[in-house]
């Protein structure tokens, strides 16, 4: 019993992982369109 609990508590934590993996990619790739959006606009009014 208390296998079958701990094996399910190592499936979330994994399974959480995973998410928090693809919530970084995404910050990362906002971030990145931001930036260029603050350059092309920097270059356009140089």
């Amino acid at each position: 019993m208390i296998h079958k609990i701990l094996r399910g508590l190592v499936l979330v934590a994994f399974a959480a992982g995973l998410l928090a993996c693809n919530t970084v990619k995404g910050v990362g790739k906002d971030l990145q369109k931001a930036g260029e959006k603050i350059e092309d606009s920097a270059e356009k009014h140089s």
